[in-house]
């Protein structure tokens, strides 16, 4: 290092505080709170990401010497030190010392940990999430803090910076005469604050792993059949509202005054604050604003889809905005108080990372919408804008093309739905909006050199929406991110232990995070991830509603349906017995050229690949196409299976889920595997009327089932048919539609 630099660092040196001497030697670098700025007042400025992170990096660690690697747990242990009086008192003087000889050069605060650069970032990049990863980044300063440390390490009298603090406020940004801040009463009634600052004991947490899980069911008028569970002592349940105002749910400025305009596209009839909701808006909120978990699996992309990301937005945007306004106000508390003055605990509003919300979204068309209603719901009327970083690049990346889409391609209305705009899968937008597959990258495997999952360790409030897109992408990265969420850091990212809570340090915060999930159907896989990863103290709420009616009663062509029941000893030994059942019981009735034209349906990719190089080594002349098939070779297959050439096809579903093409020339139908989508069954039923020529009367229909696949029979067939047939005796059940 030359002269100059050492210069520079002795002049650094002489202007640190005895504790901003400290923490520089334990942690070397100095703290995130002490940021320095220029005697003149100036405007706020955005900061601009560099587009890799490892510039990122080199910004933030210069000037700075990296000493030997210190454990989270150790620095711990020596923040949470006692300090003796004698060094309180001779600190407290010189902190007055330092007050009154800066004056005016104390340095800009706010944000979230009264730290100007992360507030500012935070507006632009964390709720609205413009702002490209962000906090996934590896530079402390992004992702340590709920991150950057508050006060805690300097005397309450050096931050005298109070009016610059609101510029950079998240929540008093958007407001006339906000004071970031609740009445005592309020609070007391605040469903965040009764959520955050409710203390679980050891003993009840030991508890659970023994507890039986206790379950009551209640009917709602518009969300049906409730299921209220929970492995805690206390299972309380509610009744929905029958009238709401935005003045009883609590919500924070700016949204009383932006929810009602931003969700009137859903609303009827005048506007006003007794019916800024629909219906179904209404009793989700309800859950929500309880901090129970909730499996919805009714969430439709055609019927109530945007209603449902609306209701979700308003939700975690109120929780961000209380939380940072719980942060202002307990900064604003420490510096009234006379340092020495009151408990720390007081005081604890944050975690170990900074991040505290994620929503899980399939498509780059969903974490664009969110974006924007984000930005409508914190702008609203003001005429106060959000200052956007990356805005145009971001529109360019997450948009779509309309030049990309053929112009004669015509598809089902719930496949336009669900495949509107960019549908690229893998993305993450800081850490607030992501794909399980943009997520699966970054936290990475057992043995690989770059993984990171600390970012999920302070997640309060997690949003899974689309699930069921997740099973025809690839379930396993859902699995990977819930075994990954609220583990301990690796690290301590500078953050500030005196404001972390204290169940986050005991590593409770699973049982503190609310996981709001969303699909449009009943899964044995998704049931399994909610009972088994949301285990939320207030509880978890289930909407369960039994299918009266099936798809198969959307069949429009003349069929008889065979459902075949395979007897099964064990979930595990479904797949075999499946395999054996076909091979042995129904492949052999259909070998006879005269069973030509054979479409067999497969679901799963693994019991594709299966059949298809049984076939192979039988000899047998078909044809296949999956998901992974070029368009060559697609059309080769459905030209071969029209004229006959091949006698079976085999289709997967993934493969009708992404492009829903219509095949020609089915004669006879085999469902290995109950379509995951009930709709399905209906549609691949009717592809057999595409081509007509006379021998309907030849028309088959075979499918498989066993007891395991209870739901998605129900589903097909209606519930109580579903029941019938799986409680009978008989083990061949015939259903004719079409009839006239």
């Amino acid at each position: 290092m030359g002269k100059r630099g050492r210069r520079g660092q002795s002049q650094l040196l002489s202007t640190l505080s005895k504790k901003q001497k400290k923490h520089l030697r334990d942690f070397g670098e100095e703290h995130p709170f002490y940021d320095r700025v220029s005697k003149r007042e100036e405007k706020p400025q955005i900061c601009q990401l560099s587009e890799s992170s490892a510039s990122s990096d080199s910004e933030s660690e210069a000037g700075s010497e990296e000493p030997e690697h210190i454990s989270g747990y150790h620095r711990l242990l020596a923040t949470l030190k006692n300090v003796s009086e004698e060094e309180e008192e001779e600190e407290e003087e010189e902190d007055e010392e330092d007050e009154d000889s800066d004056g005016d050069d104390a340095e800009v605060s706010g944000g979230e940990d009264a730290d100007s650069d992360a507030s500012v970032e935070e507006m632009a990049a964390g709720p609205t999430g413009l702002q490209e990863d962000v906090a996934l980044s590896d530079d402390p300063k992004e992702k340590g803090g709920e991150g950057a440390p508050g006060p805690s390490q300097e005397s309450p009298e050096e931050f005298t910076d109070a009016k610059h603090e609101s510029l950079f406020s998240l929540e008093t940004n958007f407001l006339e005469d906000g004071t970031g801040g609740n009445s005592a009463q309020e609070g007391a009634q605040d469903p965040f604050l009764q959520h955050v600052n409710k203390e679980l004991k050891e003993k009840e947490i030991q508890a659970i792993a023994t507890n039986p899980k206790t379950t009551r069911e209640i009917k709602w008028p518009i969300l049906g059949q409730l299921v209220f569970s929970s492995r805690f002592q206390k299972l309380e349940t509610f009744k929905p509202p029958k009238d709401v105002n935005t003045e009883s749910l609590h919500l924070q400025k700016p949204l009383e005054a932006t929810w009602a305009k931003t969700n009137s596209q859903f609303l009827s009839g005048p506007q006003n604050s007794s019916s800024c909701f629909t219906p179904l808006q209404k009793e989700l909120f309800s859950i929500m604003n309880s901090y129970h978990d909730l499996f919805y699996p009714e969430r439709t992309a055609l019927r109530n889809g945007e209603e449902i990301r609306h209701v979700y937005c308003l939700h975690v945007l109120n929780h961000v905005l209380k939380a940072n306004a719980q942060v202002l106000g307990n900064n604003g508390r420490r510096r009234s108080l006379k340092f020495g003055v009151g408990d720390d605990d007081d005081f604890r509003d944050q975690g170990l990372t900074r991040p505290k919300v994620l929503i899980v979204v399939p498509f780059r068309e969903a974490a664009l919408r969110i974006v924007q209603l984000f930005i409508s719901l914190l702008e609203g009327d003001s005429k106060k804008k959000i200052i956007v970083s990356n805005k145009k690049r971001f529109q360019g990346e997450y948009g779509s093309d309309p030049e990309e889409r053929p112009p004669n391609l015509k598809r089902p209305e719930d496949y336009e739905a669900v495949f509107v705009g960019n549908i690229d899968d893998h993305f993450r937008i800081d850490i607030l909006i992501a794909s399980p597959l943009g997520l699966r990258t970054i936290i990475g495997g057992e043995g690989e050199k770059k993984r990171d999952f600390d970012f999920l360790s302070s997640i309060e409030l997690l949003i899974i929406d689309q699930a069921d897109i997740y099973l025809m992408q690839n379930w396993e990265h859902v699995l990977h991110l819930m075994k990954h969420m609220n583990l301990l850091p690796l690290d301590s990212h500078g953050v500030d232990f005196s404001r972390v809570r204290m169940w986050s340090l005991h590593n409770w915060a699973k049982y503190y995070r609310q996981t709001l999930l969303f699909g449009g159907l009943q899964d044995a896989q998704i049931n399994s991830v909610f009972n088994q990863y949301c285990v939320n103290f207030q509880g978890q709420v289930t909407v369960r509603n039994a299918p009266m009616t099936g798809s198969i009663s959307h069949v429009l062509v003349q069929l008889p349906h065979v459902f075949q029941k395979m007897e099964v000893e064990s979930l595990a030994s479904a797949i075999d017995t499946r395999f054996n059942f076909f091979v042995n019981k129904i492949l052999p009735q259909y070998r006879d050229a005269v069973m030509s034209h054979t479409l067999i349906y497969v679901p799963s990719y693994f019991d594709f690949v299966r059949l298809r190089n049984y076939f192979k080594k039988e000899d047998l002349n078909f044809t296949h196409i999956c998901e992974y098939t070029q368009k060559s070779g697609v059309s080769r297959a459905r030209h071969f299976f029209l004229q006959g050439e091949k006698q079976f096809l085999l289709l997967t579903e993934r493969f009708h889920f992404y492009k829903r093409y219509t095949i020609k020339g089915i004669r006879n139908l085999i469902f290995y595997e109950l379509p995951t989508y009930p709709h399905f069954y209906s549609e691949v039923c009717n592809m057999l009327r595409a081509t007509s020529r006379g021998e309907e009367a030849a028309w088959t229909c075979t499918v498989l089932y066993s007891k395991y696949d209870a739901q998605r029979l129900a589903a097909v067939v209606g519930a109580e048919r579903a029941a019938q047939m799986l409680q009978s005796k008989k083990s061949v059940h015939l259903f004719v539609t079409g009839e006239k």
